[in-house]
């Protein structure tokens, strides 16, 4: 397993190491052991799946006050998916990352709780899978516009698909400090 630092400190790409031959190839997507050993030792209490057709833009998502961490794969198609630091005092607060994740590179994408996330979609269609820290709770379900000037997240798509939830969702600094979380936590 290879691990890549992006610019925000937690937010890392990794490799998994793939054994593959003629018949198909094998990767572990997630090992405890492992990755504790690496430096990431987190637990996930849930894991979905989603499908997207070309053009879909999902994000920028996050839960507050309950914090979900995420770790992100594609299993079939190519996202290019992108981590923003909202958390309230960090010295890369409104900052983004971004990773192009592919069912051939089978990279995978940690965000670590007090980061918002989302993806675009780059192929014909995409199933992400993505294992939670915390469990869904509608409560806390938020996010920021994905065009927002102040983060400028350089989109590799100009006109993205969207959900309705998605186009009315507001920009970082429309949000009141106090529905955001904080650093250090």
């Amino acid at each position: 397993m290879r691990i890549i630092q992006t610019a925000l400190p937690g937010c890392v790409v990794i490799e998994p190491a793939v054994h593959g031959d003629s018949r198909g190839f094998f990767y572990e997507s997630w090992n405890a052991r492992t990755f504790a050993d690496a430096g990431i030792d987190i637990a996930f209490v849930q894991t979905n799946v989603s499908r997207s057709a070309r053009g879909v833009l999902r994000g920028l998502h996050y839960q507050w006050p309950h914090p979900q961490g995420k770790l992100v794969s594609v299993v079939e198609g190519e996202v290019y998916d992108v981590a923003v630091d909202i958390r309230v005092g960090s010295p890369t607060f409104g900052h983004w990352a971004a990773a192009i994740l592919s069912a051939e590179n089978k990279r995978h994408f940690l965000i670590p709780e007090g980061f918002a996330h989302g993806f675009a979609v780059l192929s014909e269609n995409a199933t992400f899978v993505y294992q939670c820290t915390a469990l869904y709770d509608r409560a806390s379900d938020a996010g920021i516009r994905w065009d927002d000037a102040r983060i400028a997240v350089d989109w590799p798509i100009s006109q993205p698909i969207l959900s309705d939830k998605d186009q009315k969702t507001p920009f970082l600094d429309e949000i009141a400090r106090e529905k955001l979380p904080t650093y250090p936590p």
